[in-house]
C-alpha cells in the first residue's frame, strides 16, 4: 500500500492517540507527547465528521480532564494547531490552553527575583569611544568580541581585544552613520 506523507502522518497520530486511549483506560496519567496525540486525533475525526470549527474548540477542553493529565503539561504545551480536513476543505484549528491555563507556579515557570541583577558580576569593565565612520547603521551584538566589529567602526581596537559590549545577553547596541559615542564595555568570560 503506498500512503501519502500526510496520510502517514495521521496514522502515525492516530496510534499515538490509541495508546493514549489505552493508558487513560487503565487509569494511567498522560503526558504532553500522548495527550497532543489524543487531542489531535479528536479534532480531526470532529472535523471530518462535518463538526464546525468553533464547536471543536470550544470541545478540546472537555477531551482529557485535567486530573489525567501529568504535571507540567499544561505549562509544556499553551496552544495547539492542526490542519484539519473538512467537508468544504483543510483549515487550521488553533487552540489557546487545550488543557487548561498554565499554573503560573508550576514547572518551567519564570521567578523574577525583586532586585536588579549584576550582569558579569566581578569581570573588569571600562569605557571606549566608538565612531561610526560609515553610511549604514551598524549593530553590534551583545556577545560579540568587539575587537572583530566591523572596520567601519573606528575605536581602540587593543584596548577592546578581549572585551564586548557591556549589554544584556541577546541584546545589540546600535550605531548611526557619523555617530561617535562613548560606551562601556566588559572583559569577556571563557576561553580567549
Amino acid at each position: 500500500m503506498h500512503l501519502t506523507p500526510r496520510e502517514q502522518e495521521r496514522l502515525t497520530l492516530f496510534a499515538a492517540a490509541e495508546l493514549a486511549r489505552r493508558r487513560l483506560a487503565r487509569g494511567a496519567l498522560l503526558g504532553a507527547t500522548e495527550s497532543i496525540a489524543l487531542v489531535c486525533d479528536e479534532i480531526l475525526e470532529m472535523a471530518w465528521d462535518g463538526t464546525p470549527l468553533e464547536t471543536i474548540v470550544k470541545r478540546v477542553p472537555e477531551i482529557i480532564p485535567h486530573d489525567r493529565l501529568l504535571p507540567g503539561v499544561a505549562e509544556a504545551v499553551p496552544s495547539l494547531q492542526v490542519e484539519a480536513l473538512f467537508p468544504h476543505g483543510s483549515s487550521l484549528v488553533h487552540v489557546a490552553e487545550p488543557f487548561g491555563p498554565a499554573d503560573p507556579m508550576g514547572p518551567g515557570a519564570v521567578l523574577a527575583g525583586g532586585d536588579d541583577v549584576e550582569l558579569a558580576p566581578g569581570r573588569p569593565r571600562s569605557t571606549l569611544e566608538i565612531t561610526n565612520t560609515g553610511v549604514r547603521p551598524i549593530w553590534v551584538s551583545s556577545h560579540f568580541p568587539l575587537e572583530e566589529a566591523n572596520a567601519a567602526l573606528v575605536f581602540d581596537r587593543d584596548a577592546a581585544r578581549g572585551h564586548r559590549l557591556d549589554l544584556p545577553a541577546g541584546t545589540a547596541d546600535r550605531f548611526a552613520p557619523g555617530e561617535s559615542r562613548t560606551v562601556t564595555i566588559v572583559a569577556r568570560g571563557g576561553v580567549r
